[in-house]
């Protein structure tokens, strides 16, 4: 059966709807169970080679949770960080019944669900960050060879930013293709940026999808970074970075896996050829990991 898509109401900050996807369209207690979060402007269908594998749907239940200011999910107020994302997804886990999980991460995805795991250390059970970093951008981290995004993002947050209601407002093509070109790299086909272009227009169109693609901006150029929390993290954690990522490259991650001093085990795997949505490029590598970690710690 496929995953469809579909929305559950939150209580936080005064009742946020989140956008979802389960696989089966049904949680099955028996099986331990994955929480995905999405990269920047990225929704649920990012996972789709992760829904499409038997193996991992046997296994567990692959639930795709939207972040704030991303895909269905909607929020009433207009200014959001990754710390209510990740209170959000808790949220809609508990709402689905749903006690623990593992969490994996995709790009600002690994943020959120590093926080998810900071926040509820009792309910998470491992951790998989995905072609990122746990830092913010700072010039340690430039320096490093991390990008700069304040250069390419701020004239983009500039131009979304409106004192008077935008009904008309459609993405723009340049920003569509820029998401598909550094996130997917060599992999970007025409037909998986036309995909992409046409959900992101979908998503970011009317006044609502103006201010979420702004906040969801703002929300990564001006995070906290994570370093000094990560001995606090006590679950596993397997990353994996692909040595094609353009963002986060691969020098920050030895650096940073070593900081995870309380998890039961951390470990880092770089995959070659992989770019920056590493579970996209490269599913093989990306399911066989959520498989070991699952099969271990379950």
């Amino acid at each position: 059966m496929a995953a469809a898509q579909t929305t559950l109401k939150v209580p936080h900050r005064g009742g946020i709807t989140a956008g979802y996807k389960l696989s089966n369209n049904t949680y099955d207690p028996s099986k331990p169970t994955c929480v995905l979060i999405n990269s920047m402007c990225m929704t649920s269908s990012l996972y789709d080679a992760q829904f499409h594998d038997a193996r991992l749907t046997h296994a567990m239940n692959l639930l795709a949770i939207e972040p704030l200011g991303h895909g269905a999910t909607s929020c009433p107020a207009e200014h959001f960080t990754y710390w209510d994302t990740a209170v959000m997804a808790l949220q809609v886990m508990e709402g689905l019944g749903i006690e623990k999980a593992f969490v994996l991460g995709t790009s600002q995805g690994g943020w959120v669900v590093v926080r998810m795991a900071l926040l509820a250390p009792e309910r998470i059970l491992g951790v998989l960050p995905l072609g990122t970093s746990m830092d913010y951008e700072s010039s340690s981290s430039r320096s490093k060879g991390c990008w700069n995004p304040a250069e390419a993002l701020t004239p983009f947050v500039q131009k979304w930013s409106s004192s008077t209601p935008t009904p008309d407002f459609v993405v723009d093509d340049i920003w569509c293709g820029m998401v598909a070109g550094i996130g997917f790299g060599s992999s970007a086909t025409p037909e998986l940026s036309e995909f992409w272009t046409k959900t992101l227009k979908e998503v970011y169109s009317g006044d609502e999808g103006r201010r979420k693609l702004r906040m969801a901006a703002l929300c990564l150029l001006e995070r906290d970074g994570l370093l000094l929390r990560l001995g606090d993290v006590k679950c596993p954690v397997y990353w994996l970075q692909g040595t094609e990522d353009v963002p986060y490259a691969q020098t920050v991650q030895p650096e940073q896996i070593a900081l995870f001093t309380s998890s039961k085990e951390a470990k880092l795997t770089m995959v070659q050829g992989g770019a920056h949505y590493l579970n996209a490029t490269n599913p093989t590598e990306v399911n066989a990991a959520m498989l070991e970690l699952v099969n271990k710690y379950k």
